[in-house]
């Protein structure tokens, strides 16, 4: 087992060093080679909810991570590769000499769901189990960093002490020492790396300090082997009890009462933001700010945005393709009114998804979204959900198919099929796209205000139809209270606001370049396809007459009680099935191929709601955005629904979502043209 290792206090000696070099003499009279380290090692991040692990993981891996499920099972875990300079000897026996330098080195870090021990049966928890001590040595991870947190230690040391009962490589990594200090508690890294018998760094992975001596101490603890497992106290009643009693020697030994103390202004904030009436209306408040900053801000970037991909872009290419002899083919059509026309549409959007997710980016680093779960529990409660089940939905919000994914940590079966059931009628990013554009044509400067009702609605459809449920198909569910720990508050950091911005809209562009790319060129073909003869031929076909529109002109009589028969319009909706963003890149090549490029599009869209309405546009649009809000989702969401609960459940969900979008849409623009 390695030295204790030092990283808080400068008066004592730090325990931990560069790779000691080999003597000479041992080299030579071994005989041996160069002294090799290990080769791609694979590190596992542990520890409970909030205490900075996935935070740390970002700082180590920047934007080399994805996601993906632990081999065996249904629990999606965080994968990345960190890369490091690693102190290595080499020494040349024959020369009788030996060199120490650096070596660029890398290794695969693991980020594992929150776990408070290693007793659990949720899923989640499980994983961790399984990972680390129910599993062979030589298949299970090179090394474990458990993070602790220094504000409640005896707490986070509950799973270092069952972590410590194995055979295992272990590093502690110590967070929230500044929060710590205020509650007057120091931790002495050095004094409890001894009471642990396994190094101990503190670390901020939200300013990147302490990352250094991190590194050092993964490197020198992949050096040796695993330490021996902890010899258990004498004398106690219980396995508990007799972890209880060593947690209690460790903290007593790594940790000093500094007998200062400052104010805790976060409980005086909290009674106010989790207070039962103020605090719903700041959570709205808040939202909506969201909201209308977003749409504000990002109109003119999105202005500039249209008009390079349908002036200069479009331009440029339609002239490299006629000085090739390839002007005015279906190369042009598909590269032009296609891909260029779809996809350029949808990129203008990055803006308004990058400034999005920075708020939100923002509301999570502070530590107020875990606040929203508090405040949101007693609606929970009343769909018969438990706490745990608002944040599936709330990463619902960020994209329904993850938030599908995280359901899988819920307990309980019915739980979890319920909130399946219920997460594609929160509104994802995908759609908000959709909302701000026809927010900013049809409302104008309460454009923002338009934007944040359709959250409200959508976070009222997921009550309402929470509630339909319950009191019909699940008449009995088990209550499970929430059980969260709060985070500090903290002001956000740029690196950290902007690393998890990144990522996110990584994400956004790589479903533009996926998924949307393949449906612009699946509409640009049946648009190019003419109905019959005499229409034109292939790729010279007006879009009405094309097997597209011929297509929409079949369904657009469905929608004229709701307002929005236009069959362009409809066949956005068609498109919309596949992709939600794919809309407006339908709106963007029917517009383009048919007019010409002529105006800009939300003319083009304004004209078609006026018409198909009967003068009624607002009215027709407010039901076009409900039903879009609340209709059938992405493939991709319905693929993760049949993952999880199947196909008989799937079909239900898509059948009862459609029925409550067209349902919401007609009665909301009888009401509204009559208004």
């Amino acid at each position: 087992m390695s030295a204790p290792v030092q990283a808080a206090k400068p008066k004592r000696r730090l325990g931990l060093s560069p790779l000691a070099p080999v003597p000479v003499k041992q080299c030579c009279s071994q005989g041996g080679g160069p002294m090799a380290g290990p080769g791609e090692p694979i590190i596992a991040l542990v520890g409970a909810p909030n205490v900075g692990k996935s935070t740390l993981f970002n700082a180590l891996t920047g934007a080399r991570a994805t996601m993906g499920n632990w081999p065996g099972t249904t629990v999606e875990t965080a994968r990345g590769i960190w890369r490091y300079k690693a102190d290595r000897t080499t020494c040349d026996c024959a020369n009788c000499s030996c060199e120490v330098g650096e070596t660029p080195s890398q290794a695969t870090i693991i980020d594992l769901p929150g776990a408070y021990s290693l007793d659990s049966e949720q899923p989640d928890e499980k994983l961790t189990r399984d990972l680390v001590v129910d599993v062979p040595a030589q298949e299970a991870p090179d090394l474990v960093v458990t993070l602790v947190d220094a504000a409640h230690l005896a707490r986070s040391l509950f799973l270092v002490t069952q972590l410590r009962e194995q055979a295992r490589r272990l590093v502690v990594a110590v967070t929230m020492s500044d929060i710590a200090r205020r509650h007057g508690i120091e931790v002495d890294t050095y004094a409890l790396s001894e009471a642990l018998g396994v190094p101990v760094i503190a670390v901020d992975p939200r300013h990147r300090a302490g990352l250094d001596n991190l590194t050092r101490a993964l490197v020198e603890t992949l050096h040796h082997a695993p330490p021996s497992p902890r010899d258990r106290l004498a004398g106690a009643d219980s396995t508990d009890d007799e972890r209880f009693a060593w947690i209690a020697q460790a903290v007593e030994r790594g940790t000093t009462a500094s007998g200062v103390t400052s104010v805790r202004r976060s409980d005086k904030v909290d009674r106010v933001i989790l207070h039962p009436v103020a605090g719903p209306v700041i959570f709205l408040a808040l939202m909506w700010a969201v909201f209308e900053i977003t749409t504000v801000v990002a109109a003119p970037l999105q202005d500039g945005l249209d008009w390079l991909f349908s002036g200069p872009v479009s331009d440029g290419v339609s002239a490299v393709l006629g000085a090739v002899g390839l002007g005015g083919t279906w190369v042009e059509g598909l590269l032009v009114d296609g891909l260029i026309a779809g996809v350029g549409s949808l990129l203008t959007f990055v803006p308004l998804m990058a400034l999005m997710f920075i708020l939100l980016a923002l509301l999570e680093d502070s530590g107020y979204l875990a606040r929203a779960a508090v405040l949101t529990d007693r609606v929970m409660a009343r769909l018969g959900l438990p706490g745990r089940a608002f944040l599936p939905i709330v990463v619902g919000f960020g994209c329904n198919v993850p938030g599908i994914a995280a359901t899988r940590a819920l307990p309980n079966a019915k739980h979890r099929l319920l909130t399946v059931l219920l997460i594609p009628f929160t509104s994802c990013t995908a759609r908000l796209t959709v909302f701000v554009m026809l927010g900013s044509i049809f409302f104008g400067r309460w454009a923002g205000t338009a934007v944040f009702l359709s959250y409200v609605v959508s976070i009222l459809l997921v009550v309402v139809v929470g509630l339909l449920l319950r009191g019909t198909v699940w008449r009995r569910l088990p209550s499970d209270p929430l059980v969260i720990d709060l985070p500090p508050y903290q002001t956000p950091t740029v690196r950290l606001t902007a690393a998890v911005t990144w990522v996110r809209l990584k994400g956004f562009l790589q479903t533009a370049s996926g998924i949307i790319v393949a449906t612009v060129i699946l509409v640009w073909l049946l648009q190019s396809i003419p109905l019959g003869a005499g229409l034109g031929g292939f790729g010279d076909v007006a879009v009405e007459d094309s097997l597209y529109g011929g297509l929409a002109r079949a369904i657009a009589p469905v929608f004229a009680s709701a307002g929005f028969g236009a069959w362009q319009t409809v066949a956005a909706l068609v498109v919309g099935f596949v992709a939600k963003e794919a809309v407006i890149s339908s709106w963007a090549q029917t517009y383009a191929i048919a007019e010409e490029n002529e105006g800009l599009l939300g003319e083009h869209v304004r004209l078609a709601f006026e018409q198909s309405s009967g003068g009624h546009a607002v009215a027709a649009v407010a039901a076009f955005m409900v039903f879009f809000l609340a209709y059938t989702p992405c493939v991709a969401t319905l693929a993760a629904q049949k993952r999880e609960v199947g196909m008989k459940w799937t079909g239900f969900g898509v059948v009862l979502q459609l029925a409550v979008a067209f349902l919401l849409a007609v009665v909301t623009f009888q009401v509204g043209s009559h208004l």
